[in-house]
């Protein structure tokens, strides 16, 4: 198959525009209902392309999917840290996660859907990255807890529920939606969402630090 006449910046962007597409078809149609011809269309390039940069189907949706779990862990390690104080770093992590829900819930909903069929194409990066990435977090919040700064509770299981609680506003936003009587959720619905997803984390982690 030729190339396509990009190098450099173009082809970046290019990249770009079709894992974005990706994202929104994979999340409307599933894997088995996304065709490479609805996501060259939503990317606005040709099919060709699509086959030049990922092969098939199958090899670009597992880069959506990897694409979607490291940003969250980006998000993750950006706030986790030792050098930040547990309450700021827990609440902003909360934030950023249900950001993430609010902006893009499509993508929560992708990766719910593959782990709910065994995530046979993210395993391998389940296994590897998210695992060492979680196991340096967990460094960080057994360093809080032996400067007295929190309980000592297990790392993993925090992040769990993290995941879980933020996620809901993405794959359940409907169910949401429906028991507060809203079409969509409003800034002040989300706020009211951090501000108690954050309660919830710091009490249960007995975060002793200050906000």
């Amino acid at each position: 198959m030729d190339s396509p006449p990009e190098t450099g910046t173009a082809r970046r962007d290019s990249t770009a525009a079709i894992l974005a597409a990706a994202e929104t078809v994979f999340a409307r149609g599933g894997f088995e209902g996304a065709r490479m011809s609805e996501i060259a269309a939503e990317a606005g390039l040709p099919k060709a392309n699509l086959h030049y940069y990922f092969g098939t189907k199958e090899r670009l949706y597992r880069a959506v999917l990897e694409r979607i779990v490291t940003a969250w862990l980006d998000a993750a390690s950006d706030w986790i840290v030792p050098e930040r104080p547990p309450a700021e770093a827990l609440a902003g992590y909360v934030r950023a996660k249900l950001a993430d829900a609010q902006a893009r819930p499509g993508a929560s909903r992708i990766f719910a859907a593959e782990v709910l069929r065994g995530a046979p194409l993210l395993m391998p990066f389940l296994q590897g990255e998210l695992r060492r990435r979680v196991q340096a977090m967990s460094a960080v919040i057994e360093h809080w807890s032996a400067h007295g700064l929190m309980d000592t509770v297990h790392p993993a299981h925090v992040f769990f529920c993290i995941w879980a609680m933020t996620q809901t506003y993405a794959d359940f936003g409907v169910q949401v939606q429906a028991v507060l009587g809203r079409d969509r959720l409003s800034a002040q619905d989300m706020a009211d969402a951090a501000a108690t997803v954050t309660a919830l984390v710091l009490k249960g982690c007995g975060v002793r630090a200050a906000m």
